[in-house]
C-alpha cells in the first residue's frame, strides 16, 4: 500500500534524525528526498539541521526543480536528487550526506571497491568515487551521470556520498552500510593492509543476491574497477602495492614516525 505525503514527511524527518545522530552531518548540512509521483518529489530544505526538522519544514518541487509548495526555500543540490531520478525509474528516495570514515576515502580519491566482506559485496557492492563538482551548479552531478545508472551508492570527490533506493530507509541502510565499510577498511589498512577475497568468491556471493532478494546494482563493473592481479590457478582482488605503499607513508608521516 502507497503511503500518504504525511508518511513520508514523517519517514523523511526521522531519518534526518538518525542521519545527524549518527554524525554523519554537521549543521545544516546534507538532503533528504522522496520521489511521491512521477511529477513531483518531497525534499529537505535548505538552512535547516537535519536533525532538528518538523514535517511541516518540506518542500514539494516539480522534476524541474521549481519549489511548487512549502514555506522553506530549496536546497542548491536539488538537481543532483532531481538527476538521480530522472536517470533511474526504480528509485524513490535519495540520501546525501557526509559520513566522515567514507567522505574521508572521497577526499583522499580513493574509491570503496575491495572484496573485504561478504555482506556488503551481497548487499551494497562497490561503491566508486565520482570526480569534484562545484555545490549547487551542474558541475556538482556531470561527473556522477556515467555511475547513477550501474551503482547504488557514490562517493563525491572532496564532497560527501549520495545513497539511493526504492525507499528512504533503504536509502539510509545503505549509507550505512557504505560508511561501516569505510570504516572496516581504514583499520584493515592500519593494520597492515586488507585481505582481499578470491574473484570466484566474488562471483558466487554476487550470483547469491537473487537468494537474499537483494536488488542492488553495484557490483565490480568496469567504472569502479576493482584492482585484479593475476596469481597463477587463482584470481584476487588487491589494492596495488604502489598504493599500499602510499597509504603506509601517510600513516607514519601523520603520526610522527617518519
Amino acid at each position: 500500500m502507497s503511503k500518504t505525503e504525511r508518511e513520508h514527511r514523517q519517514d523523511i524527518v526521522e531519518i534526518g534524525r538518525l542521519v545527524y545522530q549518527k554524525g554523519w552531518v554537521a549543521a545544516n548540512d546534507g538532503n533528504i528526498s522522496v520521489r511521491l509521483d512521477q511529477d513531483r518529489i518531497l525534499a529537505t530544505p535548505t538552512g535547516v539541521s537535519k536533525g532538528m526538522m518538523h514535517p511541516d519544514d518540506l518542500i514539494i518541487c516539480d522534476m524541474q526543480g521549481n519549489k511548487i509548495q512549502g514555506r522553506r526555500e530549496r536546497t542548491s543540490e536539488v538537481a543532483m536528487h532531481l538527476t538521480i531520478y530522472q536517470m533511474r525509474p526504480d528509485i524513490h528516495a535519495v540520501v546525501h550526506a557526509h559520513p566522515p570514515v567514507a567522505t574521508g576515502f572521497a577526499a583522499a580519491g580513493k574509491s570503496l571497491n575491495l572484496a573485504l566482506l561478504p555482506e556488503v559485496i551481497i548487499g551494497l557492492g562497490c561503491v566508486p568515487l565520482a570526480g569534484y563538482g562545484l555545490p549547487g551548479t551542474p558541475e556538482l552531478t556531470e561527473p556522477m551521470l556515467p555511475y547513477i545508472p550501474k551503482y547504488d551508492a557514490i562517493l563525491m570527490g572532496n564532497h560527501g556520498a549520495v545513497c539511493y533506493g526504492e525507499n528512504v530507509y533503504q536509502a539510509f541502510f545503505r549509507m550505512e552500510t557504505m560508511e561501516h565499510f569505510a570504516r572496516i577498511s581504514l583499520v584493515a589498512e592500519l593494520l597492515g593492509g586488507p585481505k582481499v577475497l578470491p574473484k570466484v568468491e566474488v562471483d558466487k556471493l554476487l550470483s547469491a543476491r537473487t537468494r537474499y532478494g537483494v536488488k542492488a546494482r553495484s557490483g565490480g563493473e568496469p567504472g569502479c574497477p576493482v584492482v585484479a592481479e593475476e596469481i597463477p590457478g587463482e584470481e584476487r582482488f588487491y589494492v596495488t602495492r604502489d598504493e599500499l605503499i602510499g597509504l603506509v607513508d601517510e600513516v607514519l608521516r601523520a603520526r610522527g614516525i617518519v
